[in-house]
């Protein structure tokens, strides 16, 4: 990833929000990075170096700033398929993917050779792949620290580390401190069962947007919108909890509260709140790009997933139904195939059912709840394909390859293969052309018509598709 010195050091003077996470700056007199919002005094173009990444920022020897956190910096998005790859390689990372295997395990998961994997992540991202995710635990370390009231001992355990010992001389090798001294700095408390962290996003978020577009799909028992925030049961590897996500608009992030029972898996959750709430975008961009369309909410996102397989479900189930049936369905599979929850807020019952729970069932099971036999036999057919291990629900280097495999199990069309690459895969260029709604708002064009049309917003279709949607509500 090549970055012009001149251009970085003109946002870094601006403070500019539109490049937070895009890049990070290395100050060469303090040996310390920041982000482009740092409120600390602006160094001289000659202190300056730039990298693309945290990761590459420490690798070059700088440590991270304890006034702008680099670690709440919000991700980058990408487009082009070297990006998709290394954007993909991160957010496994994120979620453990060489905490007990290696790199060539994760190549072969993602479908590339392991040099390859390793060729683009160095060349996208400035490190490798083993550097990458030893930054991402120290990060969640320094934020566990800074954040929580989590003895040492757990936050080393929590960040992936295999001994206290490796961490503590780890933390002390990369940031000159032990891991204690960063705890005495810390200002923040927290109460004894819940976490509180801060994820930073660019401006502007339209949050009711986003609020909105998940209640009206929230399934009863795994999902709440009420008084402003979003709550769900989780489940991430053994460990099971909740979440509660709020806006802090005057910060520019949202407030993250956890069950404390997920404080060995901080990091995915969190990765997978990123992903729901499109906190990778970069709105004043993707605005700029479509012009007159994103004109009337230029902070709208495409919202995401934190279970690619209950979004999958959950699409199925709304096939020619409205929109409260097939939530009405997702309660209903909630109550009899995931597993009851105990010490949850009000609201919150159930885990979301697993593949491997409906994949045991029949379809009788199914069609007594009030799927119809064809949606039965889909749910029952994404299920065991997902179990099997030929479909993949998370997000994927070769989106229209994952499609494809998608199209292939019966009942799941074109449309909903979109939709997923949307929600699940995280693409911004998909786009359900053949959509009733989209074709609505744009005059009932035939889907030929409208698929022309949406070349000018490539490569934001998916967030073309939003706003198409969106503006049906004002009509």
């Amino acid at each position: 990833m090549k970055l012009d010195p001149l251009t970085c050091y003109q946002a870094l003077l601006s403070h500019d929000p539109r490049f937070d996470g895009v890049f990070f700056v290395g100050v060469q007199s303090t040996g310390i990075y920041c982000r482009t919002v740092c409120p600390a005094r602006t160094p001289r173009p000659e202190s300056c170096t730039f990298h693309p990444t945290a990761a590459a920022a420490e690798r070059a020897g700088f440590r991270p700033c304890l006034r702008c956190r680099p670690e709440l910096a919000p991700g980058n998005a990408r487009v082009d398929a070297l990006g998709r790859l290394a954007a993909a390689v991160m957010d496994r990372i994120e979620s453990g993917a060489l905490s007990d295997d290696g790199v060539a395990a994760l190549a072969a998961e993602l479908g590339v050779t392991d040099r390859h994997l390793r060729r683009v992540v160095k060349s996208e991202l400035g490190v490798s792949p083993v550097e990458l995710a030893q930054t991402q635990r120290l990060l969640l370390a320094k934020r566990l620290l800074t954040d929580t009231a989590l003895p040492v001992t757990e936050v080393a355990f929590a960040s992936g580390f295999a001994s206290v010992r490796r961490f503590n001389a780890l933390f002390q090798e990369r940031y000159r401190l032990c891991p204690s001294e960063l705890r005495k700095t810390s200002r923040v408390g927290t109460v004894p069962d819940v976490l509180r962290f801060e994820l930073a996003y660019r401006p502007p978020l339209d949050w009711d947007a986003l609020l909105q577009f998940l209640v009206q799909r929230a399934a009863p028992g795994v999902e709440v919108v009420s008084g402003g925030g979003y709550r769900r049961t989780v489940r991430a590897g053994k460990c099971t909890g909740w979440v509660y996500v709020r806006p802090q608009a005057e910060r520019g992030s949202l407030q993250v509260e956890l069950s404390a029972s997920l404080a060995g898996v901080v990091l995915p959750v969190l990765s997978g709140v990123k992903r729901l709430f499109d906190l990778s975008a970069e709105p004043r961009r993707i605005a700029e790009h479509l012009g007159e369309l994103a004109a009337p909410h230029p902070g709208l996102r495409v919202p995401g997933s934190m279970d690619g397989f209950e979004t999958a479900v959950r699409a199925i189930l709304g096939q020619q139904v409205s929109v409260k049936a097939a939530t009405t369905l997702a309660g209903r599979l909630a109550a009899r195939f995931g597993e009851p929850m105990a010490l949850a807020p009000e609201g919150l019952t159930h885990l979301s059912p697993t593949a491997e729970s409906i994949a045991e069932a029949e379809v009788a099971q199914l069609t007594a709840l009030g799927l119809t036999q064809a949606r039965a036999a889909c749910v029952l057919g994404l299920a065991r394909a997902v179990v099997e291990g030929r479909v993949s629900l998370e997000p994927q280097p070769d989106v229209e390859a994952a499609m494809a495999r998608l199209q292939e199990l019966p009942g799941i069309g074109e449309w909903t293969a979109h939709y997923l690459a949307m929600r699940v895969y995280a693409w911004p260029d998909a786009f359900p052309h053949a959509d009733l709604g989209i074709r609505k708002a744009l005059g009932e064009l035939p889907p030929r018509q409208v698929l022309q049309l949406a070349e000018g917003w490539r490569p934001w279709r998916a967030y073309a598709a939003m706003h198409l949607w969106k503006s049906l509500e004002t009509r």
